[in-house]
């Protein structure tokens, strides 16, 4: 009996590992191992600093900008890691990206990441923080200030997107569907035939110009 009772006690315990460690990293916290720029372009802007991914923004005007994106591309995921920008930073988190066009953002549909407070700019609801940038809102303000760390989650399922931001769901829709349609031919996208028309693609971050730091990046295919 009490053999009995240690096997499904073994059984639970590799359940719940094999539950919580289904993500895999996609950054090393070293290198840019599995990372490039959109369509290999000439960049100097990203580098890896005390464990994080860091894009040195547009201090130095001789610096070289281009989207950092994944080598392989992903079509159903969870994706996971931590960020924070600089005041009046401008930057995003991009899924389902290919390399067709001269912009990763004329592909695939963005996660907006913004200093909402501090934005010198006026901003539209479609621009805060966890945006499916000019295309649905957030539902909720779950920012933090700008130099604060914040977490967030994309999850894409056939079609299926959410956009989660320090444990809240601010967004949910679903690609191709009416609704979907009809603010594309709407809005900032009516003439961008290809942008979120891929099932698959890569990930990228946006390299906008502003600094921004990341970690703690995993993906749960």
């Amino acid at each position: 009996m009490k053999k009995h009772l240690l096997y499904l006690l073994i059984a639970i315990a590799l359940m719940s590992s094999n539950s919580s460690n289904g993500q895999k990293p996609l950054f090393d916290g070293k290198t840019l191992k599995g990372w490039r720029t959109y369509q290999n372009k000439p960049a100097d802007s990203w580098m890896v600093q005390d464990g994080m991914l860091v894009n040195k923004g547009n201090k130095d005007p001789k610096t070289k900008h281009a989207d950092l994106i994944t080598e392989n591309e992903y079509e159903n995921f969870t994706l996971s890691l931590d960020w924070k920008i600089a005041p009046a930073g401008n930057s995003g988190i991009l899924y389902l990206v290919t390399e067709e066009y001269p912009s990763s953002y004329l592909s695939g549909p963005e996660y907006q990441l913004l200093d909402d407070q501090g934005y010198p700019e006026k901003i539209e609801d479609w621009q805060k923080t966890g945006a499916n940038y000019a295309m649905n809102p957030p539902m909720v303000d779950a920012t933090k200030l700008a130099g604060e760390w914040n977490h967030t989650v994309i999850k894409v399922f056939k079609g299926h997107v959410e956009h989660w931001l320090n444990g809240k769901k601010v967004v949910a829709y679903e690609l191709w569907s009416d609704d979907w349609q009809k603010r594309k031919a709407t809005g900032k996208w009516k003439d961008a035939k290809g942008y979120g028309m891929a099932k698959k693609g890569h990930i990228a971050i946006q390299d906008h110009g502003g600094e921004v730091w990341v970690k703690n990046v995993g993906i749960e295919e």
